[in-house]
C-alpha cells in the first residue's frame, strides 16, 4: 500500500511561450455577456456594438465625444477646503485625496468651452469615480461660474449629469449649491439663452432635484437611472414592490418626465441640431432640427 502513503501534487498546467493573453484587452458586457475588445469599445463610445449597453465613461471623455476638437478648461484648480472638518470612517481630507489621485481632478465637475458642431458652447461634466460624483461647494461654484460664462460670452450651455446627489461631508452648504445653480439657470433662461441637460447612469439626488431636470430639453441615456431616493429605499418605505424598469430613462419619458431618450452616439447630433433649433449658432440649410422639435413635443 505504499502508493496510498504518497502524497499527490496538483496537476499544474504548462503554458506554451507566447500563449497568454495579456489582461485588460478584453471586457464582458453585462449587458449581452459578449466579449468586447476594448479598442473597439473605445471606437463605438463604450457602447456595445450587439445590445447598446452604455458603459460608463469619464467626464473627460464626455468632452471628448461632446466637443469638436481642442477644448479649453475652466476653473481647473478649484479645491473644497473641508468647511466642516468632516470625519466619518475616514476623514473628508482623506477622501478628497483618494479622489484626487484616483481621477487626476480636484472635484467632480469638468467645465469646459468649445464648439459643437461649429456652435461655441459651455459644457460641464460630472465625474462619478470622484466621490459618487457628489455634488458639493467646488461643483456648486464651478457649475455657477459656467453658467456665468455662459451669459458673458451668448452661448448656450450643456450640463453632463452623473451622481450621487449632494455630498453629504459639506452639509447643509452642498445641500445650497442646489439653489444657487438653480438660481444661474434662472437668469441664463432671462437671457433667452439654451440649456439642454443630458441625464447619464445615474443621476440621483440633489442633483436630479435641481439642475438636472430644469433643462430647456432634458436628454437621457438609454437605461440610465435617474430619480431622487434609490428603488430599494423606496421599496422599504411604501413596502410595496416597484414596477419592472422604475427610474430608468424608458419608464421616465412614458411618464412625461424627460424629452428624450438618445444613444451616445446620436448625442452630439442631436444636441446640435436642438441648439440651432433654439437659436444658438448659425442655422443649416436643410436642418433637421424640426423633428427633434417635435419628438420633444410628443414627449
Amino acid at each position: 500500500m505504499a502508493w496510498f502513503k504518497k502524497k499527490r501534487k496538483p496537476i499544474e498546467a504548462k503554458e506554451k511561450p507566447g500563449s497568454r493573453v495579456p489582461e485588460g484587452l478584453w471586457v464582458k458586457c453585462p449587458g449581452c455577456a459578449q466579449a468586447i475588445y476594448n479598442k473597439d469599445l473605445a471606437a463605438n463610445l463604450s457602447v456595445c456594438p450587439k445590445c447598446a449597453h452604455h458603459f460608463r465613461i469619464s467626464a473627460a471623455e464626455r468632452l471628448r465625444t461632446l466637443f469638436d476638437g481642442d477644448w479649453t478648461e475652466h476653473d481647473a484648480g478649484l479645491v473644497s477646503t473641508d468647511p466642516l472638518a468632516f470625519t466619518d470612517t475616514k476623514p473628508y481630507t482623506a477622501r478628497l485625496k483618494a479622489g484626487q489621485d484616483a481621477t487626476g481632478l480636484k472635484d467632480a465637475v469638468i467645465v469646459g468651452s468649445g464648439t459643437i458642431d461649429g456652435i461655441p458652447a459651455i459644457v460641464a461634466a460630472q465625474e462619478y469615480t470622484f466621490i459618487g460624483g457628489s455634488m458639493g461647494v467646488v461643483v456648486g461654484e464651478k457649475i455657477t461660474r459656467a453658467i456665468e460664462q455662459a451669459i458673458a460670452r451668448r452661448c448656450p450651455v450643456v450640463i453632463v449629469c452623473c451622481s450621487g446627489g449632494a455630498r453629504m461631508m459639506e452639509g447643509a452648504l452642498s445641500l445650497m449649491q442646489m439653489a444657487k445653480i438653480s438660481g444661474a439657470l434662472a437668469r441664463l433662461d432671462r437671457e433667452r439663452l439654451p440649456y439642454i441637460a443630458v441625464l447619464t447612469d445615474p443621476t440621483t439626488g440633489g442633483v436630479s432635484a435641481s439642475f438636472a431636470m430644469l433643462g430647456d430639453l432634458n436628454i437621457a441615456e438609454p437605461k440610465a437611472q435617474i430619480g431622487f431616493a434609490g428603488p430599494r429605499v423606496i421599496e422599504q418605505t411604501i413596502r410595496q414592490k416597484l414596477p419592472d424598469g422604475f427610474q430608468r430613462s424608458e419608464f421616465l419619458i412614458e411618464k412625461g418626465m424627460l424629452d428624450l431618450v438618445v444613444d451616445r452616439r446620436e448625442m452630439k447630433a442631436l444636441i446640435a441640431r436642438a441648439l440651432r433649433f433654439m437659436g444658438a449658432g448659425p442655422q443649416r440649410p436643410h436642418s433637421p432640427a424640426a423633428p427633434v422639435a417635435a419628438a420633444a413635443a410628443g414627449s
